[in-house]
């Protein structure tokens, strides 16, 4: 794995008015890496994702992607992102009214020139890559929740980008169906090269995927551990963290 740095996060301060959730907080992301943000609820997790994805503007700090500054309700800085990251939200956020090739197209109708015959081709490509190129005509209500997870993935590879930020991608789902989008996430990691930057609390996850992590926790309002997941989990001194990887509660 590459050791230089994609997004770089330099003192960050984010939250809502009244409510800050966590404090000058740094870290970087390295090329080709996946990258597990972890924590309690309320820790500031998906705030965080926002912030990093020009979503939420900082109470203060930067973050840059491929060393430009992310800012938030930047049009063309949003569409500069586009270039080299894409997203898939927590619930999916797929279009109702539309099918799955639909659904993947939209970015590469928004953003590039191509013809019909062309988005076609590549967004079929895309849902091939999450194996549901044969659901391509399906509505999202006509598939399982997995699955709309897996094409919302779709999506966001649809301009081809380097980075993926996915937000809780397996919340919501049974055991199976988490552990088959950990392996998608898996294969696409080793096949594509891409750099996964995923939001989760789900430890079955985390240990999975994760290369490196950061925990976040509401108390501390910032990054409390920071490495691999598997050494977290063995990491006596950090009470915390102990007691998040081995399902404790912080008394135990």
């Amino acid at each position: 794995m590459a050791t230089d740095a994609v997004i770089t996060v330099e003192n960050l301060t984010g939250g809502y008015p009244g409510a800050v959730l966590f404090e000058n907080i740094s870290f970087r992301v390295h090329k080709g890496e996946r990258f597990v943000i972890l924590g309690g609820s309320g820790c500031g997790k998906s705030t965080l994702l926002k912030i990093m994805t020009g979503l939420l503007k900082p109470i203060a700090g930067k973050v840059k992607i491929k060393g430009r500054e992310i800012l938030a309700g930047n049009r063309s800085n949003q569409t500069g992102l586009l270039q080299h990251a894409g997203v898939m939200f927590q619930n999916g956020a797929l279009f109702g009214s539309m099918n799955l090739i639909e659904n993947v197209k939209l970015p590469l109708k928004e953003h590039t020139g191509l013809d019909h015959n062309a988005m076609n081709m590549i967004a079929l490509m895309k849902l091939k890559l999450v194996g549901l190129e044969r659901f391509a005509d399906y509505m999202p209500d006509r598939i399982s929740g997995g699955m709309r997870k897996r094409a919302a993935i779709a999506r966001a590879m649809a301009l081809d980008p380097e980075i993926l930020f996915l937000d809780e991608p397996s919340a919501g789902l049974d055991p199976v169906t988490s552990a088959q989008i950990d392996r998608l996430i898996l294969d696409l990691s080793k096949t594509l090269g891409i750099t996964f930057i995923v939001v989760t609390h789900e430890l079955s996850s985390i240990l999975m995927i994760g290369q490196r992590a950061i925990m976040l926790d509401s108390k501390e309002k910032g990054i409390v551990a920071e490495g691999d997941p598997d050494t977290l989990k063995s990491l006596h001194e950090n009470r915390k963290v102990f007691a998040f990887f081995n399902r404790q509660t912080d008394e135990a």
